[in-house]
Formats: C-alpha cells, structure tokens, sequence
C-alpha cells in the first residue's frame, strides 16, 4: 500500500522523481529479496539523499508497522477467535488487493502508453508464461530481467553511434 502512496507523493506532489524513474524502482524493489516497501524506500530514499536517506526511509518504512504489529500481538490471542476480527481482516484483503490492482493498472498504462512495443510485449508474454503456463515466476523475473538488459545495451549502443 505504501508504493502508490510514494509514487503520489514523490512522483506527483514534490516532482523529486520522474514517473520513469518511479516505475524502475518499483521493478527493482519487486524483483528484489524483501518486502516491495522497505526495498521502494530505500531506493527512492537513496535516490533522494543517498545512503543517510536510504538509512531514514527503511526507518520511518519498518518502525511504524514493528510497533503497531507488536501492539496487537500482545492482545491478538484474546481476540482471534472473534467473528468480527474474521471480517476486519477480510477486509483488509480486500483493501491491498485493490491497491495491487491500482497499481498494475497504473504501471500498464504507462508501459502500454510508451511509442516502443517490447515493454508491452514483455509485460503480456510475463502474464501469459505465469497465469497460463504456469512457468515458475522466478524464471518469468529472470528472463525479463535479461530482455531489460539486453534492451537497454542496444539502445545504448544505438545512443552512441548517433
């Protein structure tokens, strides 16, 4: 949920990121070991102000949900058999399903928005390979990985040689 929230506010509101830049980071925060949160912050904090941003973004990412988290555990055994529990976490589900969606929906239009046609060809092949092949997503992550590369070397050698 943090990420769209990021994106308005890096992104739309302050300008300190372009939207390109955005979507790179978040490629890279998803592709890499972690939670998507703690590793957007710390590239976007990094990006903003180097390795003391970096170290106060995983900060002001981790301590809020390490506290609140800590705080319900100390009550949760109390209240998990709760019917009422049951539906706020249903809830809540349904809530980051529907961020998920925004964001997807966002990152498509961007890519399918683009005069170049891999982005979409990549993003349509991913789905495909994952959803009805049901090839392994770390596979998926890897071969898209070395089409980004690859692309990105041709068109550097095509930016030199001009």
């Amino acid at each position: 949920m943090i990420v769209p929230l990021m994106r308005r506010k890096f992104v739309e509101e302050l300008g300190w990121i372009e939207e390109g830049e955005m979507l790179d980071m978040i490629a890279i925060a998803q592709s890499s070991p972690g939670a998507i949160a703690v590793n957007a912050s710390i590239l976007v904090g990094y990006h903003v102000a180097g390795a003391p941003g970096a170290l106060l973004t995983v900060l002001g990412t981790v301590l809020p949900p390490l506290i609140i988290i800590s705080a319900v555990s100390l009550v949760y055994r109390q209240f998990r058999d709760d019917p009422l529990v049951d539906l706020v976490m249903a809830g809540m589900l349904a809530g980051v399903a529907a961020v998920i969606c925004d964001v997807v929906i966002r990152m498509t239009k961007q890519l399918l928005g683009q005069k170049r046609a891999l982005p979409g060809a990549v993003l349509l092949a991913a789905f495909a390979a994952v959803r009805f092949l049901r090839v392994n997503i770390v596979l998926v992550l890897l071969a898209c990985g070395l089409i980004g590369a690859a692309d990105t070397l041709c068109r550097s050698r095509k930016g030199a040689g001009m």
